[in-house]
């Protein structure tokens, strides 16, 4: 086994209010998990009763960041801890989430598309399945080409929207434009293993989609969106076996909003207790 190399790159706090166990917690499991960091991405707060049921209110921001920063005291020298956040992105969101990130000091932050809440459900959604996937991607590389985010989070999450009508074939051209202007870009994607507790269950994205990703040049970080201690690296050893069939020899992780690079062989031999299987306790 090799000196700890990898970090978890996403995972939430009860801020969230739908997930569970103090940062102390999540650190104690990446311990077990023979981690080198782990990385909190906690929902971004947003305007007053814009899906404030899954996120911190803006009131609520610097709590987190002294949550996760006497987090970050308590275990300097075995879990390196750090601070992050997931943003939800629609056009136009743009000026809000420039400022909100001049708040605190994040070491990776996100950008993900939640198709299934209410605020962008009842805004793109028009009765057509196929239509509002196609938007989906569309919407995936205009969040790559904002340059706020070093990471498209789960995407595909859109696949479990309405999963009987999911057919990544049919939207191959789709979403090979998306990673055409994602590569362009220069913004990392995730592959976010909570995907297989979701109503397809496979990792997010797709195999097709790491494949094409890794044609071109994409870089890829690992999530376990961990909204429970016992989540932390979940999966992670079938997760490299995926970028590793998708042709990827590497995987990245941010600090300080800079890609670093751990291989994939030394990865799975830092790797120590095995993937947890666990239900998950919420979905995103």
């Amino acid at each position: 086994m090799t000196s700890p190399n990898l970090y978890d790159s996403h995972m939430h706090t009860p801020l969230c209010k739908h997930a569970w166990g103090t940062p102390d917690d999540y650190a104690a499991a990446a311990e077990k998990r023979n981690l080198k960091g782990i990385i909190f991405t906690c929902h971004n707060p947003g305007p007053d009763g814009w899906s404030s049921r899954v996120r911190m209110s803006m009131n609520q921001l610097d709590e987190y960041v002294e949550l996760v920063e006497s987090a970050s005291q308590k275990w300097r020298g075995r879990v390196d801890v750090r601070l992050g956040l997931e943003c939800d992105y629609m056009p136009g969101m743009e000026p809000m989430l420039a400022e909100l990130l001049t708040k605190a000091p994040f070491n990776h932050v996100l950008g993900s598309i939640h198709p299934q809440l209410p605020y962008y459900k009842d805004t793109y959604f028009q009765g057509d399945v196929v239509a509002f996937q196609k938007t989906y991607f569309q919407h995936l590389a205009m969040a790559a080409e904002t340059g706020l985010f070093d990471t498209l989070s789960h995407p595909d999450l859109v696949k479990n929207m309405h999963p009987n009508q999911w057919q990544p074939s049919d939207l191959a051209l789709e979403i090979g434009l998306s990673l055409d202007r994602i590569a362009a870009a220069g913004t990392a994607m995730e592959l976010n293993s909570s995907g297989i507790h979701k109503a397809i269950k496979e990792m997010n994205p797709n195999p097709m989609m790491l494949a094409e990703m890794n044609k071109r040049g994409i870089p890829v970080v690992l999530g376990s969106d961990a909204h429970r201690p016992e989540r932390v690296a979940a999966e992670f050893e079938d997760a490299i076996s995926l970028l590793e069939d998708a042709g990827f020899s590497h995987a990245s992780f941010f600090l300080n909003r800079q890609r670093q690079e751990v291989s994939l062989v030394d990865a799975r031999s830092s790797l120590k207790n095995g993937a947890v299987k666990q239900r998950m306790g919420a979905i995103r």
